[in-house]
């Protein structure tokens, strides 16, 4: 059982108790030389947003019946063109709430399982999804204090920023205290 780290409010007045569409998602925490020590100038593998100036870990959904280490397997190499070569632990999952856009539901509820993990650091072109092409999805190592710094000055501007922004603001500064 992963540990819950938190859980988020996407919105205001969000009713928990709603008739509830329910998403899984799987995302891979990289380091680049996974096997030195965690320093502030260490950097992690991330989804860089070249559209709304972002950063993410790289996953996504998991399909049904697809094992959480299969599905951050795909994720990695679609989304990132990166090829999983251990997965050495649970880091923690979130729990997110949102209004649901889904069609005769009220309630949207999603888990995101985030994993420590290694890749090889040799990145190929990443297989996008539409969306994800239109937002200039590119995969970069960069340092926890910059991802940060950069998702924590997206929310002074006055464009909204991506759903997933708090979430990786999070999962960050949880990362920053072990630095």
């Amino acid at each position: 059982m992963m540990k819950l780290l938190t859980t988020l409010h996407r919105a205001e007045n969000v009713n928990i108790h709603g008739k509830t569409f329910c998403r899984e998602a799987v995302r891979g925490i990289a380091f680049r030389n996974s096997g030195a020590a965690l320093t502030p100038k260490s950097e992690l593998l991330m989804i860089y947003s070249s559209v709304k100036g972002d950063y993410k870990f790289p996953g996504g959904g998991r399909e049904q019946d697809e094992h959480y280490h299969e599905t951050l397997r795909r994720e990695l190499c679609e989304e990132a063109g990166a090829k999983l070569l251990n997965v050495n632990g649970a880091f923690g999952k979130v729990l997110e709430y949102g209004h649901a856009k889904e069609k005769n539901f009220e309630t949207f509820k999603m888990f995101s399982y985030y994993y420590l993990c290694e890749v090889d650091e040799n990145l190929v072109a990443p297989t996008l999804e539409a969306y994800e092409a239109r937002l200039g999805f590119q995969a970069v190592w960069v340092s926890i204090a910059e991802a940060l710094e950069t998702n924590k000055r997206l929310f002074t501007q006055k464009s909204p920023v991506p759903r997933w922004t708090k979430r990786e603001i999070f999962v960050l500064e949880k990362l920053q205290e072990m630095q």
